[in-house]
């Protein structure tokens, strides 16, 4: 029965079951990533789960996109390794506070907004990149201690578990939807390992998740410059990427649930989060897309599924720790490999031959980073910087300019098209400055001027035609442009009722 929570979302409808009970999946789905997130970082597990804990809570409450799961990350663990081994854990809640600075600082100035820069290709490489992350990361638990595959009862037992887990997450939407596909898997082989007593490896042979609640504490280190030059990269590092990751998965989870979600107000929360998490002894972390489409796939749509998750997470840290160490890790091996599968884009496969050349070469390439660096942040800066040449390079092409000399002996210039830093040889090679007649009009009423490297070559095209003692008309330019040159004294037509206003970037 649906019914209405008013948290932070009056206008929200919720279901209260469907809240509650993928809540309780994705707690479930936590627990693990977080520990083995704190190991990869050389950090004690219940760094990851106090991290989890307050970053998904207060990112559920605060946020800016309902439905979406934080926690502690594989790309900030990554980040931390270095200077947990230089200087240890001390500095890691220091460095974590300070990257929470620095994501309020870039919600509060409305940097959010800048995500609008990553392109579709990018963002399809992303996804698929992470999708290969995911799955690639499950295939640790068919290895034993030593690195090497399983073999014989345990591989078999090991792959039926998983089967079965896949399986019912397949085909149990098909037949009812009362309880979570994702979690029914989970109980359903959490009760056949216990009732037939099932050898096989389970949450506890992690580690031991056992603790209370998150103790304050502030970071012991000297409050001195040394210090901050130590944490300051580090920081600044865990903030972009966090932020990267958390933007990006915003916009995944409103494409999937077409509803729109506030960059800005998430990047407030995921500092706040990441402040809170350094003073309560985690690690940080940021938006999580596994546990994310586990939740919306769900059907949770609300804050209340992200804030059942965080509070049942510290309940299984300070009360349940026993039971949740039984779960067999094949349970959540095969949730994991279900959500790599629901999140590569297929049918970014089917359009290789309808892109440009140029999308495809791009989204290949992010997956490829993406899947074979880890780094999200740095797969996702590639690509985008790749588009940008691309789209300089192909409208550096575009460039013309149409010439007649008029009854009175003038010569116009009617330009077409932008003037940027990847037209201005294109733009100089357009006029023959010695035989042009005495007087010339350059028209730029199609044309737009959009750098400093448009401006500096009308300098010096005003300043070759001077040289020449002709007289050069610069017609339908914006007050910006009129400011900013420095060699076209009464060269300049002001058209009132004509001139464009766009600002030229300075």
């Amino acid at each position: 029965m649906k019914k209405y929570l008013n948290l932070f979302d009056s206008s929200l409808k919720v279901d209260y079951k469907t809240e509650v009970l993928s809540g309780l999946t994705v707690a479930l789905a936590l627990v693990p990533e977080a520990v083995a997130f704190a190991l990869i970082a050389g950090l004690p597990p219940l760094t990851g789960l106090y991290a989890a804990f307050m970053m998904g809570l207060v990112t559920a409450i605060f946020g800016g996109r309902p439905g979406m799961i934080s926690g502690a990350t594989g790309a900030i663990a990554v980040v931390l390794v270095a200077l947990v081994k230089s200087h240890g854990i001390e500095y890691i809640f220091a460095t974590v506070v300070l990257a929470g600075v620095m994501q309020v600082l870039a919600g509060t100035l409305k940097l959010g907004k800048l995500i609008r820069l990553v392109p579709h290709p990018v963002i399809f490489g992303f996804v698929n990149g992470l999708a290969i992350i995911i799955f690639m990361a499950q295939l640790d638990q068919f290895k034993d201690e030593s690195g090497n595959w399983l073999t014989g009862t345990a591989m078999i037992i090991l792959l039926v578990l998983v089967l079965v887990t896949m399986l019912i997450i397949w085909g149990l939407p098909k037949i009812t939807k009362v309880i979570p596909a994702s979690l029914a898997a989970i109980l359903v082989v959490f009760g056949a390992v216990f009732f037939f007593d099932i050898d096989t490896r389970t949450v506890g042979d992690l580690a031991s998740i056992q603790g209370g609640f998150p103790p304050f504490h502030i970071p012991a280190i000297p409050f001195n410059l040394e210090t901050l030059w130590i944490i300051l990269p580090y920081a600044g590092i865990v903030a972009g990427v966090g932020l990267i990751e958390s933007l990006l998965t915003l916009n995944i989870v409103d494409e999937l649930t077409e509803t729109k979600g506030r960059s800005n107000k998430e990047a407030i929360a995921q500092g706040t989060a990441n402040i809170l998490s350094g003073f309560f002894s985690g690690m940080g972390g940021c938006a999580m897309i596994g546990q994310s489409l586990i939740n919306v796939s769900n059907g949770a749509r609300a804050r209340l599924s992200g804030i059942v998750a965080a509070v049942m997470l510290l309940i299984f840290v300070m009360f349940g720790s026993g039971l949740i160490e039984k779960v067999p890790m094949a349970a959540l091996t095969g949730l994991m490999i279900m959500v790599s599968i629901g999140t590569f884009e297929w049918a970014s496969l089917k359009v290789f031959t309808k892109f440009p050349k140029s999308d495809v070469l791009v989204m290949v390439l992010v997956t490829l980073i993406t899947a074979i660096l880890g780094n999200l942040a740095v797969a996702v800066l590639i690509g985008v910087i790749i588009s940008a040449l691309v789209f300089a390079w192909d409208n550096a092409k575009r460039i013309r300019a149409r010439k007649h000399v008029d009854e009175n002996g003038v010569k116009h210039y009617e330009i077409y098209g932008p003037l940027f830093f990847g037209l201005v040889t294109a733009f100089n090679e357009k006029f023959d400055v010695a035989n042009d007649p005495q007087e010339v009009i350059i028209d730029f009423k199609e044309s737009r001027v959009v750098d400093m490297s448009a401006i500096e070559a009308l300098n010096k095209i005003t300043e070759r035609y001077n040289k020449q003692g002709k007289t050069l008309h610069l017609r339908h330019l914006s007050l910006d442009c009129r400011r900013l040159l420095t060699n076209a004294d009464n060269l300049i037509e002001v058209n009132v009722m004509e001139d464009p206003t766009y600002p030229v970037m300075e």
